[in-house]
């Protein structure tokens, strides 16, 4: 593979704002109509627009809107939208949808209108030539790292992106690598291209011992995700390590000239282009964002493997006014969002805030739309509930305010998060809203409902959101409670291999809902070895309600196992033998005999009972109506329908 020439670019020096002269913006703004700017980003509605006065309406490409109030004026040189607010001239609306600096939307905008720059700052330029000389290092590394993905070595990384739905387009969009575990593959590949050793230990691509011996790559062992910026160049790296044994899963590159952990955010390039069409979700990590891409989702971003921070905040505020931060469904998830609260309350206006969308207990958005698809993900974002509910969420849910103490200790909490927010109008908006809160919470219920020593409190009229986001709530499919079940089996049945040959009658027995899984029933029976590592098994046992359940946490727990087994197989197949029984013997009415009929209606109510004597408790159903099949089966024989079909 030929590499570039790693020669340092002319240093011509950069400008500052100070340095420009006189009227220099001035002749920029005049030569460059706004409207050529505005109009790679947006689609006139000529219906509106005047092209001969200079004169254009779009949709906003701030804010989603499916009217044209968003104004362009040639003649004066400005934009603005009658729906969020926003204007400024030409500069500003390259800063705003290109996320650059004032100095880079000048010289983007000269150069658009032939015009030289003035003479720029020499210790500036130096800095940016050293930009440019490691950006041309990261892309070496991006391209080596693609092709190491197609090496023998790469195997077990090339079945865990298949195993994980990343198929060989979606890798290439993202120019997903591979690091070998060779102490000095990278740092070998790059030298010998004529690349200094010291810009590759600048680049945060090799480490240098303290004790003076050779440096060695920094990563290793790891499916690599090249890391852009606004601009598109690589400023960094995130790998996953394959081995269970690393000290970190995940590994990024370290804090370089060119990137900044704190201030960068994974996807952001492609989520800026596709922002001004759809809501931008903020997920946690690489998978998830490439998961949502992959499914349409193309506005996703991500933190560098830590909690948002203030600059990221900002960034993300000017892809999009309202950003929807998908929140992991596990409590590290919501303290996640619980934290992300404080940093927002100072900086939220009319113009800016945040949703938050609660997924399914032990799921990440990866793990949704692979179980349940895009349609459930769509769902979940639609229904995002607005930072003030999350806030009276944090501050009350698991809490008791049986003393007037402590609802005293609830208003002081409340009366702190309002101080913190700067905008005296929208204060007053949340005011409001937080004492609406509090006065539903606290309104006595029904007389007789409560008890000494504990409030009244009138039950929610509406679900609550954890309620919402589970997998069973959140699928529209009406057999997402048997494939949870299947896959419950199934996962036990890999975590528990000693027990396939038990409970090898019951499986063979079971039609199972989805391919995958009936490929995985016949492996379990075939004995097939390293079964864990296909990728039907891993995308199983990663599934957020089977990773919570006591049998797979406790793997040594072989009893435990036993009983889950036998009572999963009953319900799953008493279920649907009674579901069978119930539909032919519908179908049958008008030609059985009457005695034929009663019987089989007899065998339905039968399997319905013995499903009703399950030794479990209902808190591990996955959400039969058992009492609706009940009462179905007890109408059809106690009113006699055959004998009304034959009238």
């Amino acid at each position: 593979m030929s590499l570039p020439a790693f020669t340092r670019p002319a240093r011509s020096g950069m400008i500052t704002p100070m340095s420009l002269p006189p009227g220099f913006l001035d002749e920029l703004r005049n030569r460059v109509p706004i409207s050529s700017v505005v109009g790679r980003k947006v689609t006139w509605d000529m219906r509106k627009s005047n092209s001969a006065k200079g004169d254009y309406w779009a949709p906003c490409p701030f804010h989603q809107e499916k009217t044209a109030s968003f104004h362009v004026d040639d003649r004066k040189g400005f934009y603005y939208c009658f729906g969020c607010h926003a204007k400024g001239d030409a500069l500003g609306f390259l800063r705003e949808t290109e996320n650059i600096g004032f100095m880079e939307a000048v010289e983007i905008l000269a150069r658009e209108a032939g015009m030289t720059m003035p003479a720029r700052d020499p210790r500036a330029a130096e800095k940016s030539d050293l930009l440019a000389e490691l950006a041309q290092v990261t892309e070496a590394a991006v391209r080596f790292f693609r092709t190491q993905l197609t090496t023998s070595a790469a195997a077990a990384a090339r079945d865990y992106l298949a195993g994980r739905g990343l198929n060989e387009a979606t890798q290439a969009r993202f120019e997903i690598g591979f690091a070998s575990g060779a102490r000095q593959a990278l740092w070998g590949h790059l030298t010998s291209a004529g690349v200094a050793p010291a810009q590759i230990i600048e680049a945060g691509l090799a480490i240098a011992p303290e004790d003076g011996s050779a440096p060695f790559d920094r990563f290793r062992g790891r499916i690599m995700f090249p890391i852009r910026d606004a601009r598109g160049r690589c400023i960094g790296f995130g790998g996953r390590a394959m081995s269970p044994e690393a000290r970190a899963k995940y590994l990024n590159s370290p804090e370089t000239p060119l990137f900044d952990k704190g201030r960068s955010l994974y996807n952001i390039g492609p989520a800026r282009a596709a922002a001004g069409k759809q809501p931008l979700i903020v997920a946690e990590g690489y998978m998830d964002v490439i998961a949502l891409a992959a499914a349409g989702f193309e506005a996703a971003v991500a933190p560098l493997g830590t909690a948002i921070t203030e600059d990221q905040m900002r960034m993300i505020w000017r892809l999009s006014p309202e950003p929807v931060i998908a929140l992991d469904g596990d409590a590290a998830g919501l303290r996640a969002g619980h934290r992300l609260i404080d940093i927002a309350l100072p900086h939220l206006s009319a113009e800016q805030s945040l949703r938050f969308c609660l997924l399914p207990g032990g799921m990440d958005p990866d793990d949704l739309l692979r179980a349940s698809g895009a349609g459930a993900m769509r769902k979940l974002v639609e229904q995002a509930m607005p930072l003030v509910q999350l806030l009276w969420q944090r501050e009350t849910e698991g809490q008791v305010f049986d003393s007037p103490e402590r609802r005293a200790a609830l208003d002081k909490r409340l009366r702190a998060a309002l101080g913190r927010i700067g905008d005296p109008g929208l204060r007053s908006h949340y005011a409001e809203e937080l004492r609406n809160l509090r006065q539903a919470f606290f309104r006595p219920a029904p007389r007789g409902k409560g008890t000494r020593g504990t409030p009244r409190f009138a039950p929610p009229t509406q679900p609550l959101p954890a309620t919402r986001a589970t997998r069973l709530a959140a699928t529209e499919s009406p057999d997402i409670a048997e494939q949870m079940r299947e896959e419950i089996i199934l996962a036990i049945l890999l975590t528990h291999p000693d027990l396939v040959p038990e409970f090898e009658a019951d499986l063979e027995r079971v039609a199972l809902s989805l391919p995958a899984h009936d490929a995985l029933r016949h492996a379990l029976l075939q004995g097939e070895a390293d079964i864990g590592e296909r990728p039907e098994a891993r995308q199983v046992l990663e599934l957020g309600h089977v990773r919570i359940s006591p049998p797979v946490r406790s793997q040594a727990d072989t009893q435990l196992a036993r009983n889950c087994l036998r009572e999963e197989f009953a319900k799953l197949l008493t279920r649907r033998g009674a579901a069978t029984e119930l539909r032919e013997a519908a179908e049958d009415l008008a030609d059985l005999p009457d005695e034929g009929l009663t019987w089989r209606l007899r065998q339905a109510a039968e399997m319905r009972n013995r499903a009703e004597r399950s030794r479990l408790s209902d808190s591990t159903d996955l959400g039969e109506d058992r009492a609706a099949l009940a009462g179905q089966l007890d109408r059809l024989i106690e009113s006699q329908v055959w004998v009304k079909r034959k009238k």
